[in-house]
């Protein structure tokens, strides 16, 4: 094949699927992971009725040791290798640290933190290799922000993936292997009903929400030009500088009094 192959995780809905969108759209085919096969399916039929690509899906679980290599493996035995990589896969565990199950948080730990580093690391040689290649780190603002109570690991884990990916870009600027983390905020998709919190985040202003759509279009701008973090929106990327510039203690006070918004502890 001489179309280059973009691997989306957690692709079945939300900033996932968009992100499958654009890069079907730029002439990537598309190989779609993530849990229901169901709604790879149609994804994968869209994607190929619409811009006429290639498409693989693998349904698995990045909570699950293995999953990695069943993926890449599955990718291999279609004679392919990726190309681009966004590692989009995530969700929140609610509630405060102490009243959650730790096979819980284990399990949020692999897919948020283990799966990225690991996919980053297994598909980078291939890349370099080739002198070519485009790695999306789905962060968020929290990441860029004091912690806050509830979902506790999720900001931490997001951090991760910053710094992550701050130090991927650096290692690999002069080898066509472009690194981005990307930092949305509020995002219309499926997050905050799996997480339980739609009540809560109901009640925040119109201006705080981004589409999907609009996350993934900036994701990929930002990766072809090869800046290390994009913040999608006006109003995040003023809240990211804004936590650059207050004192920690300012920032904690502030997540203190704003969490029950948006957090369930």
């Amino acid at each position: 094949m001489t179309r280059r192959l973009c691997l989306v995780t957690g692709a079945s809905a939300g900033i996932g699927a968009a992100f499958a969108q654009v890069f079907a759209s730029r002439g990537y085919d598309v190989a779609l992971t993530a849990r229901r096969a169901e709604r790879l399916t149609d994804l994968a039929e869209q994607l190929r009725l619409r811009h006429g690509v290639e498409t693989l899906t693998v349904a698995a679980d990045l909570a699950e040791p293995g999953a990695v290599d069943r993926i890449l493996g599955a990718i291999s035995e279609q004679g392919r290798q990726v190309d681009a990589l966004v590692n989009n896969a995530g969700y929140g565990v609610p509630g405060a640290y102490a009243a959650t199950r730790w096979e819980d948080q284990a399990a949020f730990l692999q897919v948020l933190i283990t799966s990225v580093a690991e996919l980053s690391h297994k598909t980078l040689p291939g890349m370099i290799a080739n002198r070519f290649g485009r790695i999306v780190n789905v962060a968020s603002v929290a990441g860029l922000a004091p912690g806050s109570a509830g979902h506790t690991l999720y900001g931490a884990a997001k951090a991760f993936v910053v710094r992550f990916s701050q130090s991927l870009h650096l290692e690999n600027l002069n080898n066509g292997v472009h690194v981005s983390a990307l930092c949305p905020g509020f995002t219309y998709s499926e997050f905050h009903d799996v997480t339980g919190t739609r009540a809560q985040v109901s009640q925040m202003p119109k201006w705080m929400w981004l589409g999907a759509d609009e996350v993934a279009q900036a994701g990929f701008e930002g990766v072809e030009a090869n800046r290390p973090m994009v913040v999608p929106g006006a109003p995040y990327k003023a809240i990211a500088t804004l936590a650059k510039l207050l004192p920690d203690e300012w920032g904690m006070a502030l997540m203190a009094r704003q969490s029950s918004r948006f957090r369930r502890a």
